[in-house]
């Protein structure tokens, strides 16, 4: 069923994305790789066409911490492509120690939420031209059951732990907000948590542990299947109830207004 679809997947070079990319692949998506390792990326892009005999596969370099490059990304798939059929915002990271970039903006909030945020607003000209598109955001089951607006760039205090599971809920409510803006259009937008899964982030924050790569890739690969869902959070391929803070429209609204005066500031 993916045999043609052009699928954009974020973060393809690591972890539960590079088996992700493998398993689109080999179903003869034409695929978009995004990385930010230009080195790693092409070497991938050959291994596909290789190891898959799919010629229909493309790497394009972005660094998430820039929201320049983040356009410039934006920029060359749409010099590139007549529209997008699935975009899969997988790309994450975990840091340990507070970074603030040179932005201004907690590196976890930009990479894990922003980041996603920006690209998709500006590829969703491209979502629109598809027959049936579909956007799959990678959350986690350890999203924050409430938030502070006066701590998004850990400005009173800092944890790793509590970096990336904030930015997991501003992941789900991204989705649900997206998804009621989108209503009357044929795009559906879901979150999705891939399991606990032994990639490297992971082992950053908690330690070795959790399944192998390839069930978190069955799992996103379900949703690229899934039809007639939207504004759902999906465990174990099964629509689930996210956090109770999740739900609440002013909070939804709050978040998207403050991610768009980011993403305004800093777009030239």
């Amino acid at each position: 069923m993916l045999q043609n679809k052009i699928i954009l997947l974020t973060g393809a070079t690591d972890g539960i994305g590079r088996e992700t990319a493998f398993l689109l692949a080999q179903n003869r998506a034409n695929l978009i790789l995004h990385g930010k390792n230009l080195e790693k990326g092409k070497a991938l892009e050959k291994e596909l066409i290789k190891k898959t005999k799919n010629p229909n596969i493309s790497y394009f370099n972005a660094d998430f911490t820039s929201f320049d490059e983040i356009k410039k990304l934006s920029d060359a798939v749409h010099k590139q492509y007549s529209h997008i059929d699935i975009l899969i915002n997988n790309a994450g990271i975990f840091e340990t120690q507070k970074i603030i970039l040179d932005n201004g903006i907690e590196k976890n909030f930009m990479v894990n939420h922003l980041a996603p945020f920006s690209l998709t607003l500006h590829l969703l000209d491209l979502l629109e031209k598809s027959v049936a598109a579909k956007i799959i955001n990678l959350s986690s089951m350890i999203h924050a059951d409430s938030i502070d607006f006066e701590n998004l760039n850990a400005e009173k205090y800092y944890s790793g732990a509590h970096a990336y599971s904030l930015s997991k809920l501003c992941n789900v409510l991204f989705t649900y907000t997206l998804d009621d803006r989108l209503k009357g259009k044929k795009i559906t937008v879901n979150a999705l948590h891939p399991g606990v899964i032994n990639t490297k982030l992971l082992r950053a924050g908690w330690g070795a542990m959790g399944d192998a790569v390839k069930e978190a890739a069955k799992r996103i690969f379900y949703l690229t299947q899934l039809e007639n869902s939207s504004g759902q959070y999906y465990v174990n391929n099964r629509s689930m109830k996210s956090t109770a803070i999740s739900y609440d429209k002013s909070v939804q609204e709050k978040l998207w207004e403050i991610s768009t005066k980011y993403m305004e500031t800093n777009d030239k």
